[in-house]
């Protein structure tokens, strides 16, 4: 229960959810079985007295059916989203000071992994809790009348409620296991076709990785569709055994005629609790995947917070790599010796892991193989890295503010002038009480591009990063920003592009490809002659 920060108190919240719940569909129950009896026994004309009870319980369950089931949703609803707000925080937390999932992996387990908690709770925990307070109710009170009938009703419960959704979860799971691999290789393609476009396009082979990127959508797409077909075969099952069972429980209740007629159609609605149990266990495995893999960061130990300062700046990677799981390395091997004042280019096609390189020199991103240090040590043991180190990357975000707020964020005491000369550093040129939207949605992406680039010179760092900082601008306008950035600089930089000319006198260019850094001789002849 720590790992999920359920408290007492939450699954108290929990049980009484479960319980208005519960009453909600009894009342229902009770409703439809008590207006049964009163039709049936008024068809007997007995006197107006006999009837004036189930007369007021037929209004008082009307009412109280629909006043349950809004407080058990309001309940419900209130305890989880507390719960999963609790739970985002305390992932967020665990992913803070560093992670070794990528990008993508990040975004499914902290929005759809913890979503999928929700529906763990919702559609399946407390349904299910509900719909065993609901039949264990309605057998108890058939077996008032008829121990067979009440067995009979048990059965058809437990094979409607537990059996089929057990047989739902095996045939999901299996062919979640079967689509694991096409699911994959699915992920490998979009993230080629994403960030290869221009490779391919040059290449002339975009419609074939297009065309074998559909191929894997329609093979999983007909894998879905046979699990579907499976799924509803045992819906309908579902209802074939509800039929049954009420047939069963009307013939084997020995008692009064509207009597019999109350606890049948009693029989028929409890299984109203248990039947969407068996659409709901369709997402079982896929929430225990999910459960899987939030247990698996909530578990990590939490990582030290650093104490030193940096003394010369020296940063230094040795045969550093980058391993996430189920995927080809992002990085393998690299060397790279960057002192105080030193500028490093770095060249490569689009997933070669340029990226991934300045993730782990910002120690955003902790190297799975080898080392990255400052001035000898580990990347974790300083407390002033982000002051070391900074600059403009490719996905940093633009805050829902005005420009000046979001360039504060570099430097909170810097004064308007700093920031006027920061901005006319990067070509950015807006007013500075502007606006700038939701992730800088009110500006063009040359704005919102010069923007960040201005943030990275305020910063002033001691290590300048600069990932693609004029990629989108127009080709000579940006030429002339990203010389004026560099002219600013005053201590080491490190610049990725996809333009060698951007790199004249630089003191060293690195060139990657699948990860690996070339040969100086090979990435020679990759840049093709100055």
């Amino acid at each position: 229960m720590n790992t999920w920060a359920l408290s007492t108190k939450d699954l108290l919240r929990l049980f009484r959810a479960a319980l208005l719940g519960a009453a909600a569909e009894l009342s229902a129950l009770g409703l439809m079985a008590t207006a049964a009896w009163l039709l049936l026994r008024a068809a007997e004309r007995p006197p107006l007295a006999a009837l004036t009870v189930a007369i007021v319980a037929v209004r008082t369950l009307a009412l109280l059916r629909g006043g349950l089931r809004y407080a058990e949703r309001l309940a419900g609803h209130d305890v989880v989203l507390r719960w999963l707000g609790e739970l985002r925080t305390r992932l967020y937390q665990a992913l803070l000071p560093g992670t070794r999932y990528s990008g993508g992996d990040l975004v499914t387990r902290l929005v759809s992994d913890v979503d999928a908690q929700q529906d763990a709770v919702l559609r399946w925990v407390l349904p299910a809790g509900v719909a065993a307070i609901v039949g264990a109710a309605a057998v108890a009170t058939a077996a008032t009348a008829s121990a067979q009938a009440a067995a009979v009703l048990a059965g058809g419960l437990l094979v409607a409620g537990g059996l089929l959704p057990w047989v739902v979860i095996l045939l999901t799971a299996g062919a979640a296991r079967e689509s694991a691999p096409e699911r994959a290789e699915l992920a490998e393609r979009t993230v080629e076709l994403v960030t290869g476009h221009r490779e391919l396009v040059a290449a002339g082979v975009l419609g074939e990785h297009r065309r074998r990127a559909a191929d894997v959508v329609h093979a999983i797409a007909a894998r879905e569709r046979a699990t579907a077909g499976k799924t509803a075969l045992l819906t309908g099952a579902g209802v074939l055994v509800q039929l049954v069972t009420a047939v069963g429980v009307g013939l084997l209740c020995h008692a009064s005629v509207p009597w019999t007629a109350a606890l049948t159609l009693a029989a028929l609605t409890a299984f109203e609790t248990v039947l969407p149990l068996i659409g709901a266990a369709r997402r079982v495995p896929e929430i225990r995947a999910s459960a899987a893999r939030l247990r698996a960061v909530l578990a990590q130990e939490p990582a030290p917070i650093g104490t030193r300062t940096t003394a010369t700046g020296h940063f230094r990677l040795e045969k550093a790599g980058v391993r996430h799981p189920g995927r080809a390395p992002a990085l393998r091997d690299v060397d790279l010796d960057l002192p105080p004042g030193k500028r490093v280019g770095i060249l490569g096609p689009s997933g070669a892991g340029k990226t991934t390189l300045l993730r782990l020199l910002l120690g955003s991103l902790p190297p799975t193989d080898g080392r990255v240090t400052l001035d000898g040590h580990p990347l974790g043991e300083y407390a002033d890295l982000a002051k070391t180190i900074s600059g403009a990357e490719a996905d940093a975000h633009v805050f829902h503010t005005t420009v000046r707020e979001n360039l504060l964020l570099a430097k909170p005491g810097a004064t308007d002038e700093e920031l006027r000369e920061a901005c006319d550093t990067a070509g950015f040129d807006l007013d500075l009480d502007r606006d700038t939207g939701p992730d800088g949605d009110a500006l063009s992406g040359g704005q919102r591009q010069r923007l960040i680039l201005a943030r990275a010179v305020l910063a002033a760092p001691a290590v300048l990063v600069l990932d693609e900082p004029v990629e989108g601008l127009d080709p000579a306008h940006g030429d002339a920003v990203l010389a004026a950035v560099l002219a600013k600089a005053k201590g080491s930089v490190v610049l990725v592009t996809h333009r060698p000319e951007h790199l004249d006198g630089f003191d060293e260019v690195l060139t990657l490809e699948d990860g690996r850094a070339l040969p100086a001789s090979a990435a020679g002849r990759r840049r093709g002659p100055p």
